[in-house]
């Protein structure tokens, strides 16, 4: 394999890995817990932005790029900053979008978050730059590894599958407790949760605060390969792209959602761009959002519980907990209800 093929291909293993880890954090919030968040791309930016400036440096008087804080910690502590401030903007955004607001307004609220901050990013530039972003973002380790390009792209992706195990790790616990079973019932129909004493606002709140802080660590891993960041990288139809490989892959299955992750962004996407250099400029963007909205489409009319659905869970009474005097009685009644089931047409 050429030079040249051996950094393609690890480039797309990297970016391939940070999707992975991007659609994980949205599945918590919006297929286990039942959060529509619109805004997911900017906690993605936030902790891109954080990584980038505590690891460029201050920011030079005379310098073409201006922006607040600037500091040159070492390697992790950028990528740990930016975890801890996307779950604190995650609560605060929290605050106000979830309490006391329907889902489908919760979505409006979040996309209206996202739409703000771009603004804002975009128009003061004192604060990330403007709409020109931060560029020259340092690679982490670069001089003490002293490696050439190619070698440091192929240590990048075994770091980059190293944090996706341990973001599985931290999605697979989450969701296979029992706090993850109390977000699925908030998801599924929270009056009826709300009537048995989940706290609802608590479980969402609680899936958009971890799912940001893995949104952020998916943009802290991000920003240093690509070497720049600007407003237009993060835009809210970048969020859709993550709905679709949740809805491809099948909502609620971390391992569905990642054979989305693979099939969307991975496949779909960057097969577009293999499309003849000779289209005119814009083409290829277009066909890519073309190809994502038919994706959608055909996925919610022809199957919308995805390719890898969520298996339905059933918590059956243990034996061993009933009166003995009681179990006849119970075995008769479940076969009871099991054969007319059975014989009732869908």
């Amino acid at each position: 394999m050429s030079s040249a093929m051996q950094f393609y291909v690890s480039v797309i293993l990297i970016y391939l890995g940070i999707d992975l880890i991007a659609c994980w954090g949205l599945n918590l919030q919006y297929g286990v817990a039942g959060v529509v968040n619109l805004a997911f791309i900017a906690f993605q930016a936030v902790g891109a932005y954080t990584a980038a400036i505590l690891s460029m440096g201050p920011a030079q008087p005379q310098g073409y790029q201006t922006y607040f804080i600037g500091a040159s910690l070492p390697f992790p502590v950028p990528i740990i900053c930016a975890v801890l401030v996307g779950g604190v903007l995650s609560g605060l955004v929290g605050l106000v979008a979830l309490r006391r607001l329907r889902s489908d307004l919760q979505a409006i609220v979040l996309l209206v978050f996202s739409l703000v901050a771009t603004d804002i990013a975009t128009n003061q530039v004192g604060f990330l730059n403007g709409s020109a972003g931060l560029s020259q973002i340092p690679l982490p380790l670069e001089s003490l590894l002293n490696l050439t390009p190619l070698d440091y792209q192929w240590f990048y992706v075994g770091f980059t599958a190293v944090a996706c195990l341990l973001a599985f790790w931290v999605v697979r616990r989450l969701t296979g407790s029992p706090l993850g079973r109390a977000m699925r019932s908030v998801r599924d129909n929270e009056y009826a949760a709300a009537a048995l004493g989940r706290n609802v606002f608590a479980m969402r709140m609680r899936a958009l605060i971890v799912g940001g802080m893995i949104a952020a660590f998916s943009g802290a891993l991000l920003v240093p390969i690509v070497g720049a960041w600007a407003p237009s990288s993060w835009l809210y139809g970048e969020t859709l792209v993550l709905f679709a490989a949740l809805l491809l892959g099948g909502r609620g299955n971390n391992l569905g959602v990642a054979l989305g992750a693979v099939l969307v962004p991975g496949l779909f996407l960057e097969g577009t761009s293999f499309i003849h250099y000779t289209a005119r400029p814009g083409f290829i963007d277009a066909v890519q959002w073309i190809v994502i909205g038919l994706l959608m489409l055909l996925v919610l009319w022809f199957r919308p519980q995805g390719l890898l659905p969520e298996r339905p869970r059933r918590v059956d009474l243990a034996p061993s907990l009933l009166p003995p005097s009681r179990w006849p009685w119970l075995a008769r009644n479940r076969l009871a209800e099991r054969s007319e089931l059975a014989g009732r047409p869908e």
